[in-house]
């Protein structure tokens, strides 16, 4: 029991260990610094501060766009190989070398901008990597427990995440990331290490700071991890490459799978995206410095961890179903908010110069995105799971992830477009309300109980 139970918080820590690359990188400190920079680029070019605003929204959208083609092509390829040879530990270290690479080398962003394209090569790079060790950590789930335990289980691997999200965020906020104006942290001192504040040392430092601490606490997982009995049958990419087609043909009776697998896909992407442009529309439309958005990340990443340890409750009590559903709702509220607020008014009603209206509405909107998008994470996860065998887990993740990836061009993509053509940071962000909305639609013809059948 007491191995078991060791397994269990070993996979944890991998939630714990690869969430700053989320928080830190993707949603709060580093999206919002490159926001800056690509903005003062531009500016610097000839774009008036609109136009630059509206530039580094669409060169942030289209570079995740390249990463998420990248990830759809080949997560279920990778998922079937690793099935047919029963292992996923051997991917797990692989790929993690690409998640510590990526993100330390996002240092090399300096603020005069010369930096841009590498830096989204470098950050491609590090999302690529914990994209493919989530599909086989992913994997590795249904062995932790049986089927009544994966709500709990998912849940609280979420939670616990969060709170190394947490942690993460207000380290970095209070020892490294400098306010560019005074040059000091939120603690009120220069940023720690004797990093430049006036190079943005402190700030860049959370690629590196990020690579560090995933090294450090997959420690745990790698020693606590095991695969389970019976791995370590030889490569066969060909018997690999039959099952993933007959696993595709099988959609055609598998209606539950069919539309967990659609409604996912796009839920997701929209979710992404919601994390992903959060931070560059607090930087731009709302004017936050990194300080500010690290508050916010930290009281939406908070939140999550709370939510989604009383979703994990809840999926364990009432089932994932009920749990998604409640959870898109939330998320079409808060994309709802950010089209209808701006600086100047909130749905068309004016503000005074100066209010704080904005700033409190969106505080409340990161509760509902990181609550809501945790909770929805994990009870997806959950879903999955009855949907599949532990044998087939790896593949059946693969075929997951690329439902979440297929299509994780569109989200960036359709922002990137509507933002150019409208001229409109917020008007950009419609397209994610019709995702959600197409991802309940497809719910309807979902089971609650799954289908397992191979």
């Amino acid at each position: 029991m007491a191995k078991a139970r060791r397994r269990i918080w070993g996979w944890w820590f991998f939630d714990w260990a690869s969430q700053p690359y989320a928080t830190l990188l993707l949603t709060f400190v580093f999206s919002i610094y490159f926001a800056e920079v690509a903005q003062r680029r531009f500016a610097m070019l000839g774009a008036d501060s609109v136009e630059a605003g509206v530039r580094a929204q669409a060169m942030w959208g289209y570079a995740l766009s390249i990463s998420g083609v990248t990830i759809a092509a080949l997560a279920p390829v990778l998922g079937a190989i690793a099935d047919t040879t029963g292992r996923r530990l051997p991917w797990i270290w692989f790929f993690s070398a690409f998640y510590v690479i990526g993100a330390a080398g996002l240092w090399w962003l300096t603020p005069d901008g010369t930096g841009l394209v590498q830096a989204l090569v470098f950050f491609g790079l590090g999302l690529i990597g914990m994209e493919f060790t989530t599909i086989f950590t992913n994997a590795l789930m249904p062995s932790l427990g049986g089927r009544d335990d994966m709500g709990r289980i998912s849940g609280s691997g979420f939670a616990f995440g969060y709170v190394g999200g947490v942690l993460a965020l207000v380290i970095m906020l209070g020892l490294f990331a400098e306010n560019a104006v005074t040059g000091k942290t939120l603690l009120g001192h220069p940023p720690a290490l004797g990093l430049d504040p006036a190079a943005r040392e402190g700030t860049r430092f959370v690629g590196p700071f990020t690579a560090i601490w995933y090294a450090i606490f997959m420690i745990p997982f790698f020693v606590w991890v095991r695969e389970p009995r019976g791995t370590g049958r030889p490569l066969r990419p060909g018997a690999a490459m039959r099952g993933l087609g007959r696993l595709l043909a099988s959609l055609r009776r598998r209606h539950s799978l069919a539309a967990w697998l659609l409604s996912s896909m796009f839920s997701r992407d929209a979710l992404n995206a919601l994390y992903s442009f959060g931070g560059v529309y607090a930087a731009t439309v709302l004017g936050w410095p990194v300080i500010w958005a690290g508050i916010f990340g930290v009281v939406s990443a908070v939140s999550a961890a709370a939510i989604c340890w009383l979703g994990g409750r809840a999926d364990e009590r009432w089932g994932p179903k009920p749990v998604i559903v409640a959870c898109m709702l939330a998320l079409i509220l808060v994309c709802a908010v950010v089209v209808g607020m701006s600086r100047q008014s909130l749905f068309g009603m004016p503000l005074a110069p100066g209010s704080r209206i904005p700033d409190a509405v969106f505080f409340a909107c990161g509760v509902l995105i990181g609550g809501g998008g945790g909770m929805l994470q994990a009870a997806s996860r959950t879903m999955m799971v009855r949907h599949t065998t532990a044998a087939r887990a790896a593949e059946a993740f693969g075929l997951y992830a690329l439902s979440g990836k297929a299509t994780a061009f569109l989200a960036p993509l359709l922002i990137a477009l509507a933002t150019d053509l409208t001229g409109s940071q917020r008007i950009g962000m419609v397209p994610l309300i019709v995702m959600f909305l197409l991802s309940l639609a497809l719910l309807g013809w979902v089971k609650p109980e799954g289908e397992s059948e191979q």
